[in-house]
């Protein structure tokens, strides 16, 4: 089984497995592996990591795959940079944001670190609420 991740200057992909095919939706089992662990001393390294993913691909041609095929899932550079952004860039505005009002208004250094916790609870309740068409703006596609 061979896994490969290549950026490409508009697109990100990974070759994977499929997994499981149901109406419309492909999952596919990818390798996510972090920056160093292709390097040599990996195996001796705790910074190194690599996880197995499932991806799931939503598309009507599903009838033209089988599990266990060796398939590619590419996302384009935007989606890849709105996932980023609604995943860590928001979250840490908002952290921020909560965690420097607060303090300004109490003083409090203990209040304003969990304030900006708390502030999250919302945001990804609001992330939750629309995760459906978060899914259509970044969704995956077979190559």
């Amino acid at each position: 089984m061979s896994y490969l991740c290549k950026v490409h200057t508009n697109k990100v992909s990974h070759s994977g497995i499929i997994e499981s095919i149901a109406e419309g939706c492909v999952k596919v089992r990818i390798l996510q592996t972090s920056a160093c662990a292709a390097c040599k001393i990996a195996g001796h390294c705790n910074a190194s990591e690599s996880k197995e993913k499932i991806v799931e691909v939503f598309t009507d041609r599903f009838a033209g795959y089988s599990i266990g095929q060796e398939v590619v899932v590419c996302a384009s550079r935007d989606v890849a940079n709105k996932a980023l952004l609604l995943g860590f860039g928001v979250p840490f505005l908002v952290l921020v944001g909560v965690l420097v009002l607060v303090l300004r208004v109490t003083g409090d250094e203990g209040v304003a670190a969990l304030s900006g916790i708390l502030a999250l609870i919302p945001y990804y309740f609001v992330l939750y609420l629309f995760r459906s068409r978060i899914r259509e703006q970044l969704s995956f596609y077979i190559e």
